[in-house]
């Protein structure tokens, strides 16, 4: 930690301009490496840090983790929108682990997770790290950051809390980068770019080197393909970052003025609500819907209607929303057999349209998917592989068999 300071200390001092981009993406690579170190468990510890942890199995189509400081609104929101009962109180840290609570959204069944309250400092506090990769929302799909808005203009809990999963290795409203990055045995840095380069200094090559020679990397392959920073970089090497959409939702405006309210609800990627005079929670679930990027696909069997019950609930954030999204939720081996599928909806031009694997569904779709004949099953290429693979199948399971009916008979 004390490192981790003096290289904190040392990137406040050095000016920020083109001579000293090389200089500053090693300090900041420095401090990425000593951070994930510092993230990981002890050697010979489980990665529990003694604690019991926070582990909740996933469960619905979609899962929502609410952070926040203490006593800002958490668990009353998971109160309001959920069946769930968290406790709640007048006094800080009154919820001690993870709540779970399931929410229904347009037929759709989404998992609200109320977590602990964060302090400022968690990200390098050595009690809390061992303990954070239990309690870090990267499994969920979108982060809804709860927030006083009565005391939000003097506290500034948004900023400190972004700061904070930043530096645990989550990015908020934030796309992944698109740089090719493979590390190789030989032939040293090969560096190329599709677009001029503004972020990296004078010397491009040079900066990237030096950055992945501070990981001890000197055989690798980077393209970039957008103008991207040095911190961008650093992720991709680092390879553990999680990207998830970020909603911030403004608690208590009930005792704010219409023009502090409209002031707040400006900003982006924000929601203001009162949870004491249920204030705008209908509209806080419709953006928590869109940010998800949920979608529903219906399916229909040959000469008969689709089913509007059971909707397969696809996500962009996750496999994406094509029709092989769609048909692996469904089956696994439905992949290996298609042939192609029917779709009526807002997506095709005409109704039904006949499309591929990688047709972009939208919300509300009707799919029928079409399985390949025998004849076609038969002309693939991977044909013979599946027959053998059946046949050793049957045959092991017959060996299994005589195996237990001789033991019977002795």
């Amino acid at each position: 930690q004390e490192r981790i300071k003096d290289i904190e200390l040392e990137l406040s001092r050095t000016q920020k301009n083109k001579a000293t981009t090389t200089h500053i993406g090693m300090l900041k690579g420095q401090l990425a490496r000593l951070r994930t170190q510092l993230m990981m468990p002890a050697p010979g510890s489980e990665g529990g840090g003694g604690g019991g942890g926070f582990a909740v199995a996933k469960s619905g189509d979609g899962r929502v983790a609410l952070i926040g400081f203490p006593s800002v609104g958490k668990s009353s929101l998971l109160n309001a929108v959920t069946d769930t009962n968290s406790e709640t109180a007048a006094y800080e840290f009154t919820t001690l682990t993870c709540i779970p609570g399931n929410i229904v959204i347009n037929d759709t069944k989404i998992q609200m997770l109320d977590l602990p309250g964060i302090i400022e400092g968690a990200s390098v506090a050595k009690a809390e790290a061992a303990k954070s990769s239990q309690w870090l929302p990267r499994s969920a799909d979108l982060v809804m950051m709860v927030l006083d808005a009565a005391r939000e203009q003097n506290n500034q809990h948004r900023d400190i809390l972004s700061r904070e999963l930043e530096t645990m290795g989550i990015r908020l409203n934030k796309r992944k980068p698109d740089i090719y990055y493979k590390r190789k045995a030989t032939g040293g840095i090969k560096f190329n770019a599709t677009c001029s380069l503004t972020n990296l200094g004078d010397n491009p090559v040079d900066t990237v080197t030096r950055i992945l020679g501070g990981y001890r990397i000197h055989n690798a392959e980077v393209l970039f393909r957008e103008d991207y920073t040095v911190d961008d970089l650093i992720d991709v090497i680092e390879g553990n970052r999680k990207y998830v959409r970020c909603l911030y939702v403004y608690n208590k405006i009930d005792t704010l003025s219409i023009e502090e309210v409209d002031e707040l609800a400006r900003k982006p990627d924000s929601v203001v609500i009162s949870i004491y005079m249920q204030l705008n929670l209908d509209y806080l679930l419709q953006r928590m819907w869109d940010y998800m990027g949920l979608i529903r696909i219906y399916t229909k069997r040959r000469a008969q209607p689709p089913d509007l019950t059971a909707p397969v609930v696809l996500s962009s954030e996750r496999h994406g929303l094509t029709v092989e999204a769609a048909a692996g939720s469904i089956s696994k081996e439905l992949l290996s057999i298609f042939n192609f599928a029917l779709v009526w909806g807002r997506s095709t031009k005409f109704n039904p349209q006949r499309v591929g694997l990688t047709h972009q569904l939208m919300d509300e779709d009707v799919v029928q998917i079409v399985a390949k004949t025998l004849v076609q099953q038969k002309h693939s290429k991977d044909y013979r592989a599946k027959v053998d693979s059946y046949n050793l199948a049957v045959a092991k399971e017959r060996r299994r068999k005589r195996k237990v009916k001789e033991g019977w008979k002795s």
